[in-house]
Parts: structure tokens; sequence; C-alpha cells
């Protein structure tokens, strides 16, 4: 379109701006944001190109994000320092500058425009700021018709820096409230309280509580169905970033092909069927709190890209090449003997240092028997109100089954084995039949009958693990091989079923 008149042109930017600003409020997506306002402002400004550079405070170093022109893939491969050439001069000084000719000016860097083979005469570069911080800069390159940047265009250059931080700020706002909202979904699915007034319970509680008010990473032993999220999560909420969510992962629960994408997302086009950015566990969780459970299943490669993230706080989104820098507290679990890991070469030594800078054990719930009453009784009140029941009963032989029962699944199964008798009992006293205890005779002849068929195959499948266990001397490999499965389903299954380390079980 050929405008006639400078009003004209004045009248068609408003009505672009004024279109930009309803997309800052409706689109949430930052990059394709970001894409539109860069886009419109490219149009607006009459340039040939244009970038939008992000800031990296820690590191000092400016990354392209989103750019125009011939050469907008090209050239998010480079980065600048902050004060070097014109957007690093004014990511430094924080204000912007118009340039009618860059080869008459000392502050130019040539590199990037020389090895692209692009051109450069003219420049306009604002910065983006959030109160008062400077976050990146955004810069219009070369006048569509040849000629050079005026300051009549300084107006309009600090409006699209305006509207491109506000856009990164709403956009950042929306991801926080949707991952707030996830987390409290979560939240209220479950019981997220740590029940017991045993002597070993009291002692993992008061120690989470002196590591909360700290920064150190922490592992978290114990068998499976424990508890180790509930102490994370105490920990958590212990800690200066309380107002902030827990991002948690079952390292076990992804394939090892999926886990890499998991926690570090990916770019759009990073793979078949990446049709958009994904972002990962540990971006979500900067300024906040990952706990990674099972972390002894994770591969060696897995755990080597870990290590580096650890030491060096960035990480790459699978298919990109912008570094991310993430300020995270780093939570691990593990129901593995990890120093026998180690020794057997499955887990790096390095990233056991990383992780174990304060070490925390859950004890199983045979030995902290006392709790059971408290954790029975805190159960029946969870699921009696699922029923509508009111005042559900616990007999005295029920919690004395309880009691003697040795609980290879620990606190879940002891949660589960409530939940079945609530449903499946008379709805007022919970009697010794209603739960599903089965007392373990250390053989595979004993067969539990007058249960359903499912956790009659499960009884089995437990008891036939733990026999080949037992046989291989708790070689998982050998079993599994034995068994014809895979390994990592076996990890999976002795996760599930709560399968107890003796006799050389791992």
């Amino acid at each position: 379109m050929v405008m006639n008149t400078d009003t004209e042109a004045a009248e068609l930017s408003i009505t672009r701006l004024k279109d930009i600003s309803s997309w800052v409020s409706s689109v949430h997506d930052l990059n394709q944001l970001l894409e539109l306002i860069l886009a419109s402002g490219t149009r607006i400004m009459r340039a040939k190109a244009s970038s939008l550079l992000f800031l990296d405070e820690k590191k000092q170093k400016l990354y392209f994000k989103v750019a125009t022109g011939l050469k907008k893939e090209e050239i998010k491969q480079f980065e600048i320092s902050v004060g070097q050439g014109i957007a690093g001069h004014v990511a430094k000084t924080g204000r912007p500058v118009l340039i009618e000719d860059v080869a008459k000016d000392k502050r130019w860097y040539r590199s990037i425009s020389d090895k692209m083979g692009y051109k450069t005469k003219s420049i306009a570069c604002s910065p983006m700021k959030v109160d008062g911080r400077i976050i990146g800069v955004i810069q219009f390159i070369n006048k569509a018709d040849d000629g050079s940047f005026q300051q009549s265009d300084l107006d309009l250059l600090n409006v699209f820096a305006d509207l491109a931080a506000l856009a990164i700020v709403n956009a950042r706002k929306f991801q926080l409230v949707e991952r707030e909202n996830e987390n409290l979904k979560a939240e209220l699915d479950s019981s997220r309280e740590i029940i017991g007034e045993s002597e070993s319970v009291r002692r993992v509680v008061a120690e989470a509580m002196r590591v909360g008010d700290s920064h150190a990473s922490t592992l978290i032993m114990g068998e499976s169905g424990t508890g180790k999220e509930l102490v994370a999560r105490l920990i958590h909420q212990a800690s200066p970033r309380r107002d902030r969510h827990l991002v948690t992962i079952n390292c076990a629960a992804v394939p090892e092909t999926l886990l890499e994408d998991e926690l570090f997302g990916h770019e759009k086009g990073a793979f078949t069927g990446a049709v958009g950015q994904k972002i990962g566990k540990f971006e979500l969780a900067d300024e906040s709190t990952i706990f990674l459970d099972e972390i002894a299943e994770m591969s060696q490669t897995m755990q080597a890209k870990l290590l580096r993230v650890l030491q060096d706080g960035i990480f790459y989104r699978v298919g990109g090449n912008m570094p991310i820098s993430v300020d995270i507290r780093v939570m691990a679990a593990t129901n593995q003997d990890i120093t026998e890991e180690i020794k057997k070469g499955n887990f790096r030594k390095d990233l056991y240092y990383r992780l174990n800078v304060v070490e925390i054990h859950m004890p199983p719930l045979r030995e902290r028997k006392m709790d059971i009453p408290l954790l029975a009784r805190h159960f029946v009140n969870i699921f009696q109100r699922e029923k509508g029941y009111a005042d559900l009963e616990i007999s005295a032989e029920a919690m004395r089954k309880m009691i003697q029962y040795e609980w290879p699944g620990n606190v879940r199964e002891l949660k589960n084995a409530i939940e079945r008798a609530v449903v499946m009992g008379n709805g007022r006293r919970i009697m010794p039949d209603d739960l599903p205890i089965f007392y373990e005779k250390g053989t595979m002849d004993t067969v539990p009958v007058g249960i359903p068929l499912k956790d009659a195959m499960d009884e089995f499948k437990k008891r036939f693990i733990e026999e080949t266990l037992k046989m291989t001397g708790g070689n998982q490999s050998k079993a599994a091989g034995i068994m014809d499965i895979q390994r990592t389903y076996l990890s999976r299954l002795i996760s599930r079923y709560g399968i107890r380390r003796k006799n050389g079980i791992e």
C-alpha cells in the first residue's frame, strides 16, 4: 500500500498498534506473540529486517529469540556480550540509539553481518524493560527505501520495545498461573501430610525443616511407598521458595527416549510431531524446586546431561540453540541402594555428590508400627467422606491385623488396603476380612483365595519376582533375562509392588 501523506501513514500505524495491543492480552504463546509484534513493527518502521534478543543476566550475554528477514534462522546461532556492538551497548546503558550509518559508528560490531553476508547500513535499537530491569533489546535494521532511521522513528521504536516487554511479562504470568493451577489440582488429589508420632518420623520431619531453610540439594532415601515425595514437599514448604510451585517427575515412569524432552522441553520442529514449542520441567521450576523421583533409574547418558545442568545452571531445549538459565533447587529420591549402584557403575559418583549434599532416610512402615493406627484413621477419614459415610469405625481385630502385618508396600499399601476396606465393607465398621492383607509364607506354593482375580495375579507376580531375585542374588539384569522382560520394566514392577530389599534383593 502506497502512502500519499504522512497523516495516512500515521493513522495506519496507530491502527496497527491498537491491533498489537489486543494481541498482548489475548495471545499467550510467547514465541508467537513476539513474532507478531516484531513482524508488525518491521512493517510500521518500514525496515528490511529486525530481531529481538533476550538478556541472560548471569552470563551477561544476549541471545537472538526471534527475527525477521531473509537470515532470520541463521542469526539465531549467534550471541552477543553485554557492551558488545550496538545491541550490547543498548543492553548495557539502557538507552535507545538510532544509527544512520553504522560504518561511521565506533560501537558497530560487524562480525555477525559479515558472517551472514548481510550488509547493514542503519540500525534503530531500544532496550526492553520490566520494572526498570533490562530483559533484552529490540532492533530494526535498514530502511526499506534504503534510507536511514531518523529521530522521528524514535517514538515508534520505544513503543515496540514496551509492547514486547509487556508481552513477555503477560505470557510469563499466564504460564505461572497455569502451572500453579496444575500443581493445586495435584495437591487436592491426594493427602500431602506426613502422619506419625514415632521417633523415626519426628527425626525425618526435624531434618526436613532444618534443610528447608537452605539451598542445599537433598537426596531422600527409602523403600517404595514410604512417602519420599511428602518429605520433598515438606522441605519445599519450609524453604524460601515456598510461594512458588514444586515440580515433580518420576524418572522411572518416563521412557528413556522421552525423558530428555520431559526435563528440558523442545523447540518447534525439533523432531517429527514437534508441532510447537514445549516447556520442560526444569524451565517450569525456575526460581522454585524440582523433585526427581526414582533418580537411580536414569540412564548414564541422561545422568551426564543432568550433571551439566546442575553444574552450569543452563540447558538447551531439544532442537534448540539458545541456552536457558535457571535458578533451581534440586531434590531427588530413590528406593535403591545408591552406593551399590555406584559400585556397579550404574550411577555416576559425581552426580551422587552433587545431589547428596544432605541425605534423609524415610523409614519403612514396619519400623514405625506405632504410627499405623494414626495412618489408618487418617485414611479412613479421607475415604469415608468420598463414600458419604460418617463415623466409620475400625474394629480392634482389624487394627491388630494391620499392626501385625509387615506392609512390604509401606504406607502406599496401607492406604490402598484402607480404601478397599471402606469401599467393600458394610459402611459401619472395618472388619479383618475387609482388609486385603496376605501373610507371606516365603514360597510360591501358597496362593491367596477369596479375593478378586487381579489382586491374586498381582500377589503372584510380586512373589514370583521376589523368588527370582533371590535366585539371582538380587541381580535385576539377570532376573529380567530369566523372566524375559526388560530391566526397566522389572524396576517399575519392583516399585509398583513395593518389593523389600532382603536376602540380597536390590
